[in-house]
């Protein structure tokens, strides 16, 4: 399962990453909730991880979103190694530390006319602690 932080509680959430959004990188909550004091009490921080992605193309679209299904294919990957008392919670918060996709046009000559390839990557990363159960 995956948590996230609002406010004094603690909810599940299912990843939203979407290349039309302003926010791309995108949680939305779930139905399981704890209180953030009672949580704090039931778990405690076995580690984490930074999980970034980058991806490079033509069409700039097709890039993005691809750099974004590499995120989630991560973050997907990264809840199914958890053991049963396991659980992730996304670390940052919204206007503080929140990843983002971030591009750049980079253009090359190609034996003639110019070419024009776009490069992605989530910057700052998604910071996902490991919590397990007491």
């Amino acid at each position: 399962m995956i948590v996230r932080r609002y406010g004094r509680n603690i909810q599940s959430v299912t990843p939203n990453f979407d290349a039309h959004a302003m926010t791309e990188v995108g949680f939305v909550r779930g139905e399981w909730s704890m209180g953030a004091d009672e949580f704090e009490q039931q778990y405690v921080r076995k580690g984490g991880r930074e999980i970034t992605a980058t991806s490079q193309g033509e069409v700039q679209n097709k890039v993005e979103h691809a750099v974004l299904e590499a995120l989630r294919e991560q973050l997907a990957a990264f809840e199914a190694s958890l053991g049963e008392d396991e659980l992730l919670m996304i670390e940052d918060e919204p206007g503080v530390h929140y990843p983002k996709t971030r591009g750049r046009q980079l253009t090359a000559a190609v034996a003639g006319p110019n070419r024009v390839s776009f490069e992605y990557t989530i910057d700052p990363p998604l910071h996902v602690g490991v919590y397990r159960s007491r």
